[in-house]
Parts: structure tokens; C-alpha cells; sequence
């Protein structure tokens, strides 16, 4: 029997990006501990680098906090948010390998900062040479840049995240269905993410709380039938 779903409505929910919200694991410690090292910097700028969902937005949302830096996403730079941020004292540049046909405006905002002397803080999922970058200089200004390597979650990070998410959205779930789910799905923050909020949004339609067999049958729908677990 096809039990009654209601009505949901996908309500705006953010994820909390406070210092104390961070979740230390080997995967970030560099990372975190160069953040928490700032203003005692041995450059004006660092660049994190590391897999999406690796934890990369969440630590520049603490620095930005921190150093009261402007913050923005590279491939959404345009004349507007050029002129501020060529202005700012401390400066966040989001997906910097993102910035696609915006390499000019991404040149003029680093070049700017570098001449400045402001705090420059950037994320990307690799290292500037692998940018595609054709800007000669800019390519040269990047590497001057500190890299710190985030790591993809291992089991117990994965796990605390998936507990974290829950309690975003204050959804109580056991634990051993946290366990479940943490072995079973892409090993990345983003997909921990996105995975709770389907899950979120399936509890609300079923009006249940979030199961086993409710984990099990969102990852069958997600999965090609050969991948099931």
C-alpha cells in the first residue's frame, strides 16, 4: 500500500559556517590550523585547495569572519563587484579555478590586492596550473600564493557532518542510520549535503522520521540498480 505523502514546501535553509560548527579531522588540519594562524600569516594570501565539499567554504566563511573580507565567487565576478573588490582591505575569492571567461577581472582583482598589500584568501578544487589560465602574469602572481591541501572526509568526519546536517534541520536520526548512510555515499561534504536534504525533504512528504529503510530506498533512487548497496 502507497502511503499518503504531504505537501512540502523546500523552506530556505542555511548551513551554519560559525567557527565552532567546523568539524577537525586529518583531512583538514592544515587547513584549519592556517586559518586560525591568520594574522600571523608568513603571506598576505592563502589558497585552499581540496575536493568539493571538502570543508573549503566553510573555513574561508571563518577567515572572511574573522579578517572582515569582502567575499566573492570568481565566476561571478563582474564590473560591479570588481570595483568593490579592488577596494576591500581583505579580500575572499570563491571557485577561483572557476572563473572561466572572467580571467581578465580575476587578474585585475589579485594584481589589485597584491599592490594593496590586503589579506587575500582563495578556494579552488586544484592548484592554479591547472586552471586552464592563459594570463601569463596571472599565472605567476597565483604561484606566489601559499597552497594548504584540504583531504575527501574519511568514515568518522563523513559521519559527524551527516550528524551535523541532521541537526541543522533538526531531524533526530539514529545513530546507527547515520552509519548506515556514511558507507554508503559519495565520500564528499557536498554529497553529504545534498543526501540529507532529499532525505529532509522525503520525512517531511511521509510525514515519518527518517529510517533505515527510508536511507536505503533514497539511495536506490539515486544509484543506477547495479550500484544499489
Amino acid at each position: 500500500m502507497t502511503l499518503p505523502r504531504q505537501l512540502t514546501l523546500d523552506w530556505p535553509h542555511a548551513p551554519s559556517f560559525a567557527r565552532e560548527d567546523f568539524l577537525p579531522a586529518p583531512s583538514n588540519r592544515d587547513a584549519l590550523d592556517a586559518v586560525d594562524r591568520w594574522p600571523d600569516w608568513t603571506s598576505r594570501t592563502l589558497l585552499l585547495v581540496g575536493p568539493e565539499g571538502a570543508g573549503k567554504s566553510h573555513l574561508a566563511a571563518v577567515w572572511g569572519a574573522a579578517a572582515g573580507a569582502l567575499m566573492v565567487h570568481a565566476e561571478t565576478l563582474n564590473e560591479a563587484t570588481l570595483e568593490v573588490a579592488t577596494q576591500a582591505g581583505a579580500l575572499v575569492i570563491e571557485d577561483a579555478d572557476r572563473v572561466g571567461q572572467g580571467e581578465a577581472r580575476l587578474f585585475h582583482v589579485v594584481n589589485g590586492a597584491l599592490q594593496r598589500n590586503a589579506w587575500l584568501l582563495m578556494t579552488a578544487r586544484t592548484a592554479p596550473d591547472a586552471w586552464g589560465l592563459r594570463t601569463p602574469d596571472l599565472v605567476s602572481r597565483l604561484r606566489l600564493a601559499p597552497v594548504v591541501r584540504l583531504g575527501a572526509p574519511d568514515d568518522e568526519l563523513t559521519e559527524a557532518v551527516l550528524f551535523k546536517l541532521f541537526s541543522d534541520r533538526q531531524l533526530q536520526v539514529e545513530p546507527h542510520v547515520i552509519a548506515y548512510i556514511g558507507l554508503r555515499i559519495e565520500r564528499s561534504l557536498g554529497a553529504a549535503r545534498n543526501f540529507v536534504a532529499l532525505l529532509d525533504r522525503e520525512s517531511l512528504s511521509r510525514g515519518r522520521r527518517v529510517t533505515r529503510v527510508m536511507a536505503s530506498e533514497i539511495l536506490r533512487e539515486a544509484r543506477p540498480e547495479s550500484e544499489s548497496p
